[in-house]
């Protein structure tokens, strides 16, 4: 086995949340009377935190702290309530999961998302799975693409850096497995273009092990099964 700990990404990666994401953004944007945003346009903002993707959805003028805090809270208010009803997991996730497990693998998630938000997913969507540690975006945890999850999650794993994988779809995740000294996997089904990922992976000098573009589960599923 090439390595010994995966950490996933969760949206765009193992869950595809965009539906659920962005008709509570929706929700709170009616709320003020500001135009929504289409799936695609949301899928541009998704990745950085739930705070930046409500500041992006409103209008430049409307984006006092005061604004983007109280839009957030009726975000949250909505999220939560409707948090699986379009969500579900790409298909074959599930059982790359399980195959992962029970192949010895130590498996972890690294999200963006609010950390109460991440937990509940996971524990929804994946309940038989057994993960060295679930991380979203809390009180002393740094958004990606600093590192410092990944190097939590090392910590907690006692893996070595040179044996962990980064799986995501942002040129963010890419950038977090770069500073945290892990090869990174970014996967083709998210929220980014391919092009963006390509340039992103080739900013930097490789990290060890395999840095590139994976087009599909049964693709990812070759590199870190076989």
């Amino acid at each position: 086995m090439k390595w010994d700990l995966v950490i996933f990404d969760l949206d765009g990666t193992l869950l595809d949340t965009i539906g659920d994401l962005g008709a509570a953004v929706d929700r709170a944007l009616q709320l003020r009377g500001l135009p929504r945003h289409s799936t695609e346009e949301y899928k541009t903002m998704v990745g950085h935190g739930v705070k930046n993707l409500v500041k992006q959805a409103l209008p430049e003028e409307r984006r006092d702290e005061e604004t983007v805090m109280a839009a957030l809270a009726d975000f949250r208010q909505w999220y939560e309530a409707h948090i699986a009803v379009k969500t579900k997991p790409y298909p074959g996730i599930p059982e790359l999961l399980r195959d992962l497990a029970a192949a010895g693998v130590k498996l972890a998630v690294a999200s963006n998302k609010f950390h109460e938000g991440t937990v509940a997913l996971i524990e929804r969507y994946f309940p038989d799975i057994e993960f060295v540690a679930m991380l979203g975006n809390k009180p002393g945890l740094p958004l990606k693409p600093d590192a410092e999850v990944v190097r939590s999650i090392l910590r907690a794993s006692g893996v070595a850096p040179g044996r962990a994988v980064l799986v995501g779809d942002s040129v963010s995740d890419i950038r977090t497995a770069r500073s945290g000294g892990v090869a990174c996997l970014a996967v083709a089904w998210g929220y980014r273009p391919a092009t963006a990922l390509a340039a992103a992976l080739a900013e930097q000098p490789a990290a060890p092990g395999d840095s590139l573009i994976v087009p599909d589960v049964p693709s990812l599923r070759h590199l870190l099964l076989d």
